[in-house]
């Protein structure tokens, strides 16, 4: 539960998890694709990961569940900063599902949902909202406003840098409805995470209380 303590040992599993990170991002750093693009793609990762450690020392501490999912985007976004989302080498997911295009870019998007099972466990650890549809439909609204603002940036990132750059940063692979697509795979990451803390976290938290 966010709001109580607990003990030091219990927290080993998210100092794996940057530990973990920040070998990847160092051994991924070293000869990426295109530099350009692998700042523009990790910066934005990277002030996460510090928000996250931010938080951790300041006591607003998540299940290893939470951590778990919030460390799939850290550690997807990475190997898609070193190669560009177009160029990760995921054929055998393409050709599993029959995909002409490269979808890790996709899969990263509905990683970006998966932050909503963080966002309503710590409402619920801090009672903030007393109406459960409304506990859901936040997080919700909360990673499509994300999803979108992202998109928006990706555009004017794309238009300022121009050229090979541009388009390695935006992803869209000539998918004009790439954009609209991308934000459904985040909020469907989203309703994913929501389900798992319907099946899992409320149960959790019943058990700490």
């Amino acid at each position: 539960m966010l709001s109580a303590p607990a003990p030091a040992r219990s927290f080993w599993f998210p100092k794996l998890l940057l530990a973990a990170y920040l070998v990847e991002f160092v051994a991924l750093g070293l000869h990426p694709t295109d530099r350009g693009t692998w700042w523009a793609e990790n910066v934005p990762i990277f002030l996460l990961v510090v928000a996250l450690v931010v938080l951790f020392l300041r006591g607003v501490r998540f299940s290893n569940l939470a951590y778990a999912l919030m460390s799939v985007l850290l550690f997807l976004h990475t190997v898609g900063g070193h190669y560009t989302f177009e160029k990760v080498p995921f054929y055998w997911f393409n050709n599993l599902f029959g995909f002409q295009r490269n979808m890790y870019d996709r899969v990263a998007h509905f990683s970006v949902g998966f932050y909503a099972y963080a966002l309503i466990e710590y409402t619920d650890a801090r009672q903030l909202i007393r109406s459960r549809f409304i506990s859901y439909l936040l997080p919700l609204c909360v990673i499509g406003t994300v999803a979108m603002s992202y998109e928006l940036i990706e555009w004017v990132y794309a238009e300022l840098a121009g050229g090979d750059a541009g388009a390695a940063f935006l992803g869209s692979q000539g998918d004009i409805w790439d954009a609209q697509k991308d934000m459904l795979a985040d909020t469907s990451g989203a309703v994913f995470a929501l389900i798992l803390y319907a099946l899992f976290g409320q149960r959790q938290r019943a058990e700490n209380e």
